[in-house]
């Protein structure tokens, strides 16, 4: 509210990690997750060393997560979730890989999204990046939403999937277990989850 652009200057960063940010959008914009910008907006791009090697390429979207209006979207509780699987026997976990990237951005909020990098290149996202301050909220709801026919054996958390099963009606664990897992199979392929 009454922020009209939000703009952070990028910052100088090591040769090493102006590549790797370099290499990360290139690769994002194969994939149709970016685009080249023209947006008043924009917001750094940085690097943050992953525990097992490498980069995770991050924004500071400090000045646009100021002018954001917070998601009043419930999360869900662990404690209900864990709950909810006391009774079953066998279990599987399943992590939705790139979550945040499987949401298409509205397309008025793509110059929003616009980031520089310390090259020189402005982009912004198509899908929706990490680091926005409603973003777990609007991930986690949507999820929830496309998955809710489920629920009851794959209760979602965030970008985390538990399919819970135990015998019933003559069926085994484990039969129930190939069931659910086909079941949600089915449904995360038709929303290309």
């Amino acid at each position: 509210p009454g922020t009209k652009y939000c703009v952070t200057r990028q910052w100088p960063l090591p040769r090493e990690q102006v590549k790797a940010i370099d290499d990360f959008f290139e690769s994002r914009r194969k994939a149709g997750q970016v685009r080249e910008s023209k947006s008043p907006h924009s917001a750094p791009t940085f690097c943050v060393k992953k525990a097992q090697g490498g980069w995770r390429i991050v924004h500071a979207y400090n000045k646009l997560n100021d002018a954001t209006v917070p998601a009043q979207t419930p999360i869900p509780r662990k404690d209900v979730i864990i709950d909810s699987m006391a009774l079953s026997t066998i279990f599987s976990a399943l992590d939705l890989r790139d979550g945040f990237y499987q949401i298409l951005m509205r397309e008025s909020d793509i110059p929003l999204t616009a980031v520089s990098t310390p090259s020189g290149m402005l982009w912004e996202w198509l899908v929706m990046p990490q680091g926005l301050k409603n973003a777990p909220a609007t991930f986690n709801r949507c999820v929830t939403h496309l998955l809710r026919s489920v629920r009851d054996f794959a209760p979602s958390y965030f970008d985390d999937v538990f399919i819970h099963s135990r015998a019933v009606d003559g069926k085994s664990e484990v039969e129930m277990h190939k069931e659910h897992l086909r079941r949600l199979f089915a449904l995360m392929l038709k929303h290309k989850l």
